[in-house]
């Protein structure tokens, strides 16, 4: 069970900046956090991704209760760089990832890449990526997603798990870079963006087209949280 914003302005980023008509991916979506936010709130179509059975299920649990199977598309995947299968952890709740070889009890979960997914949909506006070391892995399966400019932001951790499986996320930052994308962190009650020169410990942002993100984050409509509208 979570209370309130468990991730204040990243997910106050997302209520500000996404709008009906986008789409949003949610890949690591856990039990749904971001994805009800998203498709619930906003009513943005939802593209969310969870390997894990168990937890897939309450996913779709808070789907089923926030009434959103018309807005959420939910996929009992892992994300990767080809099509095939990886064994994950099944039993370390939040920070369930793709196995190595210390790791214990282990599951086999089908792994898609993004761009197939994806291919002859809308693409998203926003991504939210949280997949505990494995976002090189995602970033290289998105590459053409990554490469379109109706791509306009970003929430990714990097928060040096990469290492398990020998990435160093330095190339990431690097490479968002080289895309057209800068690191940003977000000030939601002053609906300003911060512009970072490398990537923090928990999420970071990573914008293309600043000046139309920021209008978007100016103008959007206040979110009230208990006696506050930010």
């Amino acid at each position: 069970m979570y209370c309130g914003l468990h991730e204040y302005c990243d997910m106050l980023f997302l209520l500000h900046f996404l709008r009906v008509e986008d789409t949003f991916a949610d890949i690591g979506a856990n039990v749904g956090s971001y994805t009800v936010l998203a498709a619930g709130h906003v009513e943005t179509k939802t593209f969310s991704f969870e390997p894990v059975p168990t937890t897939f299920s309450h996913l779709m649990d808070n789907v089923m209760i926030n009434r959103l199977g018309n807005k959420v598309v939910a996929f009992n995947v892992a994300l990767g760089s080809q099509k095939g299968r990886v064994d994950f952890t099944s039993s370390q709740d939040t920070t369930n990832h793709v196995a190595c070889k210390s790791d214990g009890e282990t599951i086999s979960v089908p792994v898609e890449t993004l761009d197939e997914v994806l291919k002859n949909q809308q693409i998203p506006t926003l991504l939210k990526i949280d997949v505990e070391g494995f976002e090189t892995e995602v970033l290289v399966g998105g590459i053409e997603t990554l490469k379109n400019n109706n791509l306009k932001a970003i929430i990714i951790e990097l928060n040096g798990s990469g290492k398990r499986y020998g990435y160093d996320e330095q190339n990431i930052h690097n490479m968002l870079l080289e895309l057209g994308f800068n690191s940003f962190l977000y000030h939601p009650e002053k609906r300003m963006l911060a512009s970072v020169n490398k990537f923090g410990t928990h999420n970071t942002i990573y914008i293309r087209d600043v000046d139309f993100v920021q209008s978007r984050l100016i103008s959007a409509a206040k979110i009230k949280i208990v006696d506050n509208e930010i």
